[in-house]
C-alpha cells in the first residue's frame, strides 16, 4: 500500500484505471488510456490496477463497478468516473487540473 502512495503523491497527474479482466468495457477502455499516454507523454502517469488482484486497494477507494478511473495530484483525488471515458474527455479533465 505504501508504494500506491509513493504512485499517487507525484507533481504530475496520475490517471488510475482500476479494471478486471474479464470486463469488457475495461478492454476497450485499453486503447483510449494508451491514446491519452501517447498524446500526454511524461505530463501524465497511467497506472492500472487489477481489482481481483487488489481487492483492499479497491476497498479503500470504494470501487464497486470496473472500470473506474481516479486522478490524483499531489497525493490528492482530484477526479473520479465509473464506466467508460473517451480519449477527448479524459484528456480536458487531465490537463484542465
Amino acid at each position: 500500500m505504501s508504494k500506491f502512495s509513493e504512485l499517487i503523491n507525484q507533481q504530475k497527474p496520475v490517471l488510475i484505471d482500476f479494471f478486471a479482466e474479464w470486463c469488457g468495457p475495461c478492454k476497450m477502455m485499453s486503447p483510449i488510456l494508451k491514446d491519452v499516454k501517447d498524446t500526454l507523454g511524461d505530463d501524465v502517469s497511467i497506472i492500472k490496477i487489477d481489482v481481483d488482484k487488489n481487492q483492499s486497494l479497491a476497498s479503500k477507494y470504494q470501487v464497486r463497478g470496473v472500470p473506474t478511473l481516479l486522478l490524483f495530484k499531489n497525493g490528492k483525488q482530484i477526479w473520479r468516473q465509473s464506466g467508460m471515458v473517451q480519449k477527448d474527455d479524459l484528456i480536458q479533465v487531465i490537463t484542465s487540473n
